[in-house]
């Protein structure tokens, strides 16, 4: 009877890439692993079975110069992969050993080994249930039911994961090794970049010697439990339940700031323990995610950049042609002169254009310009516009000034405080309180978008243009997010109302970079009495992205499309309320379309919401960006999956505690510290 001792190893972990040959007093981690390992008098041959993928050459590489067999199979079918090495090296029973277990005890190896022998079953183990400590994992199994798993269970995390199959069919005679103390709760594996930590000290400690025992580490952690404190906090075989982007988005949240670029596309803001996080591929209407699963989104569509879908086949082909001519070179691309003379075709009013690549640098630019031309520095301004220091000025003078405007609970940190002073917001249909601000401080600048959550009232926006002209300030629309929604142009056309200059963003592209500062000649010549300029915005695939978007918007009336059918969606959301006589309050442009539950649960109710959706293979919350992928049938099938979670709610309404329906924490609904 040949044993076989197959390590599964990787160098593509998603949580710490690359774990397995770090290095532990200069030695890698693997090879530490192995020397232990081959300590055990029970084991016939140890053989790494790693994948095909060409990452881990350098893994295959050494481990083979140490003097041991290196089987190479699939990536992500690890069971295939397990029975393929068995195989090749025809082995009778398979002791599984993963390679982030550098701890492993050739002793207790031997153990299990003889008892699972001595036992006459198809599979033993000491994690089932888990009592040792979480790194020192065994599994030994025979051959024969390793295959015959193979070839009955189809499930992705049976083929994941090898052994569940053999554990939970019941198909198979188990046994389990027993001790007499419960120590699953400590940590001894290597997951995360904590847990490496921990087990450098371990090593640190025993130096030279590498063959400590098992009980020698315990012992240690016992008299030395600092040692062993960074990774304590995580879960035993939480990896086993995390999706790769969950995972992925763990490790980016220590070595990014908040874990992403945009605060909007937080796992946080949707579900926080489960969010998938990451797609791999995007068209249409769906994303899959990093594991290969397909969602529609009904959610943000890219935070509204798409409304043609993604991936539009004329927006990208006229995107490759760009590539394949060359994006950047020492001259101009000539598209930006095309894009600028399209934007102000479209809007007459308009004269002139500066091209930028995001809504934050489009603002920033309005500003600048309209303050160089105005001569003045105060601002009035309704909405969210961006992330700059001007615009959350606003908050050092009252750290709620903004609550009102997309961004509750926000503090200026790292703003000037000199800035205090220089910003003043209003409240929309607020007219008298806008004119209040012009009559008390010297305003230069007048900045809002065109609607926020409900539209103009008693000819709001009129007043508002007028008293710009009368008093010579610079009226800007910010329509980074509004333009394209239900006009082919800014929302001001569908009011009759034209401002001094406009921004646009977000949707211009569909899906690429560009936005476009727009206005009135003697505005936006004061451009060139100050510095605005920048490298990529003088790059090719943003304009040439916008013209085709532009040149599809206006063949298929988008704008009408979308508006159409976020009146639906909104229509969808209040049968389904009343059906279950729910309270509900919509909110939103019809393509920008949301809801909000009344009452204190509101955001579990959200969470729930997106939780339930998931698993049915829907990105979906409480609002939607509506594209023209969105079809009748779509959002038909989308309310079907919709309906039964109202009912939930409802029950909840009734005296259910949501929080026991839901798998994790409650979605934030606004600014906060993401850690």
């Amino acid at each position: 009877m040949k044993i076989v001792a197959l390590v599964q190893a990787r160098m593509g972990s998603t949580r710490l890439p690359n774990k397995v040959m770090k290095p532990i007093g200069g030695i890698p981690m693997i090879e530490l692993l192995l020397k232990r390992l081959s300590k055990s008098k029970e084991l016939n041959q140890i053989v790494i079975a790693t994948s095909v993928d060409n990452r881990n050459q350098p893994l295959v590489d050494h481990v083979r110069k140490l003097g041991y067999q290196c089987e190479q199979g699939s990536e992500n079918d690890v069971l295939d992969r397990f029975v393929q090495a068995a195989q090749a090296h025809q082995a009778d029973v398979v002791v599984r050993i993963t390679g982030d277990c550098p701890l492993v005890d050739p002793e207790l190896v031997d153990e299990c080994i003889r008892q699972f022998l001595a036992a006459g079953v198809d599979y033993f183990s000491n994690i089932n249930p888990p009592i040792y400590p979480d790194g020192l994992d065994i599994e030994v199994f025979t051959f024969k039911a390793l295959e015959q798993a193979s070839q009955e269970t189809d499930k992705p995390y049976d083929h994941e994961h090898v052994t569940p199959y053999l554990r939970e069919s019941g198909k198979f005679k188990t046994a389990s090794k027993r001790h007499e103390e419960d120590l699953s709760v400590l940590r001894w594996t290597v997951d995360e970049l904590e847990d490496f930590v921990v087990i450098e000290e371990v090593f640190r400690h025993f130096y030279p010697c590498t063959d400590f025992t098992w009980e020698e580490v315990l012992d240690l952690q016992r008299q030395q439990p600092d040692l062993f404190s960074d990774n304590q906090n995580i879960t035993r075989n939480e990896g086993a339940s995390m999706g790769t982007g969950q995972k992925l988005w763990k490790r980016a949240k220590q070595i990014i700031p908040g874990g992403n670029m945009l605060l909007s596309k937080r796992a946080e803001m949707f579900l926080p323990d489960q969010w998938p996080a990451y797609f791999s591929k995007a068209k249409g209407c769906k994303v899959w995610d990093m594991d290969g699963k397909e969602y529609i989104d009904m959610s943000i569509m890219g935070i509204g950049t798409n409304i043609l879908g993604y991936g539009h086949p004329e927006v990208d082909d006229a995107v490759r042609a760009t590539i394949d001519a060359g994006n950047m070179s020492t001259f101009n691309c000539p598209e930006e002169v095309y894009l600028a003379e399209k934007l102000i075709e479209l809007h007459p009013w308009a004269d002139m254009a500066r091209l930028a690549r995001s809504g934050g640098e489009a603002n920033a630019i309005a500003i600048r310009i309209a303050r160089a031309a105005s001569g003045k520095d105060k601002v009035a301004i309704c909405g969210y516009h961006g992330w700059h220091d001007w615009y959350l000025s606003a908050n050092l003078g009252d750290d709620k000034s903004l609550d009102g405007h997309l961004l509750p609970g926000l503090e200026p940190n790292g703003v000037p405080r000199s800035l205090r002073g220089t910003v003043f917001p209003f409240n929309y249909n607020n007219f008298v309180e806008l004119e209040a601000l012009v009559n008390t401080h010297d305003i230069g600048v007048i900045k809002m978008e065109v609607v926020r959550n409900a539209g103009p009232e008693d000819n709001f926006l009129q007043k508002v243009r007028q008293l710009a002209t009368d008093r010579g300030i610079v009226l800007i629309f910010d329509e980074c997010t509004s333009g394209f929604r239900e006009t082919y142009g800014g929302l001001h056309k569908k009011y009759g109302v034209e401002p001094d200059m406009a921004m646009f963003g977000k949707a211009l592209g569909n899906g690429y970079a560009i936005t476009a500062t727009i206005g009135r000649r003697e505005v936006m010549e004061a451009a060139q009495t100050t510095f605005i300029s920048s490298t990529f915005w003088t790059e090719r695939i943003g304009p040439t992205a916008a013209l085709a978007t532009l040149k599809v918007m206006e063949c298929i009336k988008s704008w009408e499309t979308i508006t159409k059918t976020g009146l639906t969606i909104r229509q969808g959301w209040q049968q389904l309320a009343d059906k279950h006589d729910l309270k509900i309050d919509h909110w939103g442009l019809p393509a920008l379309t949301g809801f909000s539950f009344q009452g204190p649960n509101a955001l579990a109710y959200k969470t729930l919401i997106t939780q339930e959706m998931l698993a049915k293979g829907y990105l979906a919350g409480n609002s939607v960006y509506v594209c023209t992928e969105h079809t009748s049938d779509v959002v038909a099938d989308f309310f079907e999956a919709l309906d039964p979670i109202f009912g939930l709610v409802k029950e909840c309404e009734e005296g259910r505690d949501v929080m026991n329906l839901l798998k994790g924490s409650i979605c934030h609904g606004g600014f906060k510290r993401l850690n």
